[in-house]
Parts: C-alpha cells; structure tokens; sequence
C-alpha cells in the first residue's frame, strides 16, 4: 500500500524524463547536422566550400568566385552566383551559415551577425599545416568528413613528394610577383619553400609579412632563381613591366624560373597539391643548372 499511490507519479515522471532524453537526443542531432544553405563572402573559403560542400548547400560566393586568374575553383563555381558582396545582399538570401574570411570588411561582418545569422571566420592560411586544418574544418561544417580527409591525405603525401624532390640543396629563391611584390616569411609559398629544403630570399630583405622590392635590390639579392605566377616575354600592363626588364629577364631566364599560378598558391586549400606537384617538378629541373648561373 505504501508503494501504490506512487506508481503513477513514478511513471509520470519516467515519461517526463524520457520525452526530455528524446528532446536532448533531438537538439544534439540538429547541433551535429550539417549547414544547409552556406554562402561564402571570401574568395579561399568560396574554394573550400565548393570543394566539399553539395551543390543544394551553397546559396552563394564571393564576387571573386568566378575569376580564374585567382581562384582554382573557378569553373566550378561558375555554377553558383556570385555575390556582389554587400552584406545586405547576405540578409535577403537568409543563410544558415556565412563563411568569411578575417579581413573581410569588420563592418560587414559585423552587420551580418547583429541580423543574427551565424558566421565562420578564417584566418589567412600562412602554412601547409594551415590549410589541413581548414580543409578539415570545413569538412565538418558541410558534413563532408570523409572527403576532408582524404584531402588532408593527399597533402600529406604531397609534402612528402616535395621532400623527396628537394634533394638538400639550400637554394634561394624569390617569389616575385607584380611590382616587385615578394612573398614574406609568414606565407604559404615559404612554407612549401622551406619544406622543399629552399630559402625564401625575402628574409634577407627584412620581409617579413611582404612588400615591394625595387630592381636594384632584387639584384643586390642575387637569388638562384625567382618563382613568379606567370612567364611571359611581354608586359601585358604595368603591374607585370618589372617581370620583363632586361635586368631581371638577363638574369633570370627560363632555366632559373619557377612558375607556380597564382590559382594554386593565393589560398590553401586542395589546390595546394598541384602546387606541390608542380614546384617539386621544377625543383629537379633547377637544381643541376645552380652551378652554372650567371
């Protein structure tokens, strides 16, 4: 008699708890589901998201998604509209999620998040290690597990092609882009240089995070050889006429050149593999010819 008057509060109470575990089980399998529309407002992220996301995740990318100088998913992204960048543009379409990358405008980003929509900021990638963790990060995001593993794989494999390559001949090499701008010490390019057992010649300039570099100091340096993103014989417009001047082009001909594009090295990601690949290649083809520069 003592325990009968209790039976129904007990089990009462055991429904109670048991709708509440279903709710929990509920809201935790929400939490872990992936986005399900994603817009991209940089131009690394626009790349990772295309790379792992499904087609029906992706409501939009950044202004510079379809531009194929820069962007090694351009093609694929040419699928998607791109946005013109403003974040009122990101209230109408309404995501679950926007991928920003730090130096997106603060004022956008801002706007963005007082409207309440949630936002995943990232960080220049200035590493290999770097891009495995975003590949992974975005992986996870999009519920493409599987598939950031695997690309963080073959990254890892890649590297070790390029050790493999390197041979153990400390060349010095200038990353020279337009206007004489040289890639730093915190960059992707000297980390795939420094892998490859090679100098970034920046540091010796005191460029750190980069910067300008006139044609005198360039050949004060007197680096091995240059990695430019684009061998031409001509300049197309002003950015490009340094690449072209007789003291460089006399002093750097193909031989001493290392031409990576600008698609495979601007942000990490997958793309970082055909740069690998393709500076591993031209490592073997540089390094017998050292003795014999001018």
């Amino acid at each position: 008699m003592l325990h009968g008057p209790s039976l129904p509060w007990r089990r009462r109470l055991g429904q109670s708890l048991a709708g509440i575990a279903a709710l929990l089980a509920v809201t935790n399998t929400a939490m872990a589901e992936p986005s399900a529309r994603i817009a991209s407002i940089n131009m690394c992220t626009d790349q990772l998201l295309v790379d792992l996301a499904r087609p029906d995740q992706i409501v939009g990318l950044s202004p510079f998604a379809h531009d194929g100088w820069r962007s090694w998913a351009a093609a694929r992204a040419r699928a998607y509209p791109a946005l013109s960048g403003t974040a009122e543009e990101i209230i109408v379409l309404k995501p679950d999620l926007v991928l920003a990358g730090r130096f997106t405008r603060q004022a956008t980003r801002a706007f963005i998040r007082e409207r309440g929509i949630a936002m995943e900021e990232f960080d220049v990638v200035r590493t290999v290690a770097d891009a495995r963790r975003q590949i992974l990060r975005v992986a996870a995001i999009v519920g493409a597990e599987a598939a950031g593993e695997a690309r963080a794989a073959a990254l890892d494999t890649a590297m070790e092609r390029l050790r493999a390559a390197a041979k153990g001949q400390p060349l010095r090499i200038l990353p020279l882009a337009r206007r004489g701008w040289v890639a730093g010490q915190d960059s992707v390019i000297t980390d795939l240089l420094r892998t490859a057992g090679l100098v970034n010649v920046a540091g010796e300039a005191g460029l750190r995070g980069g910067g300008f570099l006139s044609v005198e100091e360039i050949v004060m340096l007197r680096p091995d050889a240059i990695l430019i993103s684009r061998d031409a014989d001509r300049a197309e417009d002003q950015g490009q006429a340094m690449l072209v001047h007789p003291a460089i082009a006399d002093r750097f001909p193909a031989e001493r050149r290392i031409v990576l594009p600008e698609a495979l090295t601007v942000c990490g990601g997958p793309m970082l593999v055909e740069a690998i690949d393709r500076l591993a290649a031209q490592i073997a083809a540089l390094t017998p010819r050292r003795a014999s520069a001018p």
